[in-house]
């Protein structure tokens, strides 16, 4: 059974909508989005369809799906704010990117936190290197029930949390932590959707911050400078050198937000716009 996640954060003018990543859950983006909240901005961390229930929750969704829910998040913040910014971890990073693609001139700006094209980081097993494949076994109706589980250190450099998030993650709390396996088929999607997104790279104008752990475990910086090289747009890169995978809750989140929170604010500022109190 799906449970509801999402959060929202009222405050200025400028608004910032956060997608969290695949199998993933709200919870991953809370964090950064209090500290946006705080330095002044309207935030939703929403949830993606299909996610926080069980596999078949998430099997019975495929990347249209997932980029539908985030195109409705959107129109529903377009609603209640001046500019709006959109940042996304890991596939959540693909999916702001097309909707920035999608629809240039409404996008103000692109938080791009571990853009995940390909999981080729240090940690990831040979055999799941080759999940590239995926869609191809997906076409031939093979492997439904097969998964790719979560391997150490679960993409958070920070031990302590590491220890939390596991357990949350092991004992079956998806809302919380997620889920503990990348289902084969939601795999095969993922690449669908990194595959479109890749065509679609030089139709993003709206500037991009492009945030990745220097060593990331799960996406090398590969996945960053693909983003780097193809955005038709100023993109400026921020490499965190004491975090893994999941920068948006380890060790140097504060200065994600930091960092996140001044690129939208000289975005909204060189538009002529000054963000309302919150």
């Amino acid at each position: 059974m799906i449970q509801q996640t999402d959060f929202f954060f009222e405050g200025g003018r400028s608004g910032v909508l956060l997608i969290h990543g695949l199998t993933g859950t709200p919870m991953e983006m809370k964090l950064l989005g209090k500290g946006l909240h705080r330095a002044g901005f309207t935030v939703h961390g929403m949830q993606l369809a299909g996610h926080c229930g069980d596999v078949d929750d998430l099997l019975a969704t495929g990347w249209r799906d997932w980029y539908a829910s985030v195109e409705q998040a959107a129109d529903a913040m377009l609603g209640k704010v001046d500019h709006l910014f959109v940042g996304g971890l890991s596939m959540g990073a693909l999916l702001a990117l097309k909707l920035a693609a999608d629809r240039p001139g409404r996008i103000a700006g692109v938080g791009v936190y571990g853009a995940t094209f390909r999981y080729d980081g240090w940690s990831i097993p040979p055999l799941a290197r080759l999940s590239f494949l995926l869609p191809l076994l997906k076409k031939l109706g093979i492997g439904r029930g097969r998964s790719f589980m979560e391997q150490p250190p679960y993409g958070i450099r920070d031990e302590r949390l590491r220890a939390q998030v596991s357990t949350a993650m092991l004992s079956g709390d998806s809302a919380a932590a997620g889920l503990p396996g990348n289902p084969w088929y939601s795999l095969a999607e993922m690449y669908g959707l990194a595959a479109s997104v890749r065509r679609q790279l030089r139709q993003v104008t709206a500037p991009c911050l492009v945030a990745h752990a220097s060593d990331d475990d799960v996406a090398s910086l590969k996945n960053a400078e693909l983003v780097m090289r193809e955005v038709n747009a100023p993109a400026e890169l921020l490499l965190l050198d004491d975090s893994y995978h999941m920068i948006t809750i380890d060790k140097e989140r504060r200065t994600l937000i930091d960092r996140s929170a001044a690129f939208f604010d000289g975005i909204a500022a060189s538009n002529g716009t000054q963000r309302a109190a919150a």
